[in-house]
């Protein structure tokens, strides 16, 4: 394993920050100065400014995000981040995609970045299932613009599903599934229809759901759950 991979595994630092490390000599292998772009193996000794350094294993937590929390580590305004909710002192642990600061629902945290590629590389198509709230009444024929693929701004979105789970007068509620991550693409899909979105909120990511999570609540996944997220 490269180096600078090996030290981003131990959570050291990202794999820049580590190149930097590397490079002002911080870093030792077998008690010499490590070279960017060395490699490391299972018995090589390991420091970083005379601190032994080892791989740490995965974490893997689902979250249930609430409305008023950013999708990031740290925030230079001072907002609150999904962070804030996890246990302290938890160490480098990032949120797999995004829910925006006004949508909640089910969050993926983890170290795992194979884990987090698989789960956001469009070309993989994991599906996401929303529970959207608009203002209003809709039909099941008004949703096939959304179904079929709707321009949010010089994008087309792909086909999606989309049904109605209960209507009245003032609004109506809708389970909506796509396979891609467009920054806010759910509400634009909405809006690009003339629908106003009240609620969105992540409710599943495959069949991982938020069973039993309550708002600002989390759990660790199983090893059963992590090794099904990586196969869909």
């Amino acid at each position: 394993m490269r180096i600078n991979k090996f030290l981003a595994a131990c959570g050291v630092a990202s794999r820049r920050e580590c190149d930097k490390l590397i490079a002002s000599g911080a870093v030792l292998i077998n008690g010499q100065v490590a070279k960017i772009g060395a490699n490391v193996g299972d018995d090589d000794n390991v420091t970083v400014n005379g601190t032994a350094v080892s791989v740490k294993k995965n974490e893997y937590y689902i979250l249930n995000k609430p409305k008023g929390y950013l999708c990031t580590v740290r925030d230079d305004k001072g907002r609150k981040t999904v962070m804030d909710l996890m246990p302290p002192n938890i160490g480098r642990i990032y949120p797999v995609g995004r829910l925006d600061y006004d949508s909640e629902g089910l969050l993926i945290l983890t170290t795992d970045g194979e884990l987090a590629q698989h789960l956001t590389h469009p070309s993989n198509e994991v599906p996401k299932t929303y529970l959207v709230k608009i203002e209003g009444t809709i039909t099941e024929a008004g949703l096939n613009p959304i179904r079929s693929g709707v321009d949010i701004g010089g994008y087309v979105t792909k086909k999606c599903k989309a049904h109605i789970v209960e209507t009245n007068k003032a609004y109506t509620k809708i389970h909506v599934t796509i396979t891609e991550g467009k920054n806010r693409e759910v509400r634009k899909m909405f809006e690009a229809i003339g629908k106003q979105v009240t609620l969105l909120k992540r409710i599943k990511v495959g069949e991982i759901n938020l069973r039993g999570l309550d708002r600002g609540a989390y759990r660790k996944l199983s090893k059963e759950e992590v090794a099904y997220l990586l196969s869909i």
